[in-house]
């Protein structure tokens, strides 16, 4: 882990995918990797470094930082919680990325982390601000990520009525597409609890015909 704490803060994309390789091998197999946790202050300065390569411009960097968080959400699982505030606002912004596998990728890791690492309406509660994300994309995802943590739980784990109000605010958003994501989701939600979401946008003003 010394090795690894050293290598993540390189700048350079080659080193950066040679090391990343490295260390997917190295979370991959416990017997090599049993020193992970045995120093807080570099488990956590790996982990800081690994979420600024998830912010790289550059998108191969981007895909594996996602892949090597997604390999320490497995080795760690519930041990994983108290980075979770640190990964997901780079999550958010990646899931407005201009390439398809990125978001998907970063939507992934999101979904992993509430079947791994903390229960989905923990995450919920931090994910919300991504409801007024400056990226129209990553207000969309926001909302795609809603219908598929919906479609893989149910409406149990979740407190609807506290993500209700950002879906009506987005059926108003200026981006055609972020409109389209926040109906999907109410229609996943409707799904779910049926005619108590009537009644409650009803009550917010949002039309019958609506």
């Amino acid at each position: 882990m010394d090795y690894f704490c050293e290598q993540v803060q390189q700048k350079d994309v080659g080193r950066r995918m040679q090391v990343g390789q490295e260390l997917l091998e190295y979370l991959g197999d416990p017997a090599r990797s049993s020193d992970l946790e045995q120093d807080q202050q570099r488990l956590d300065k790996v982990i800081d470094e690994l979420t600024a390569w998830v912010n790289s411009s550059n998108f191969k960097v981007a895909l594996l930082g996602l892949d090597v968080l997604g390999a320490f959400v497995d080795r760690l699982s519930g041990r994983f919680k108290p980075y979770i505030g640190t990964v997901l606002l780079p999550l958010i912004d990646r899931m407005g990325d201009a390439k398809d596998q990125v978001r998907e990728q970063a939507q992934n890791l999101i979904l992993k982390l509430m079947c791994e690492a903390a229960p989905p309406m923990y995450i919920w509660e931090r994910l919300a601000v991504g409801f007024k994300h400056k990226n129209y994309r990553s207000r969309e995802g926001v909302c795609l990520c809603l219908v598929a943590t919906l479609n893989i739980y149910g409406a149990q784990p979740l407190i609807l009525s506290k993500l209700v109000p950002h879906l009506c605010i987005a059926f108003g958003d200026s981006n055609s597409q972020v409109r389209d994501a926040a109906i999907l989701a109410i229609v996943e939600v409707y799904r779910h609890v049926g005619e108590k979401v009537r009644i409650d946008l009803a009550k917010r003003g949002i039309p019958p015909g609506r």
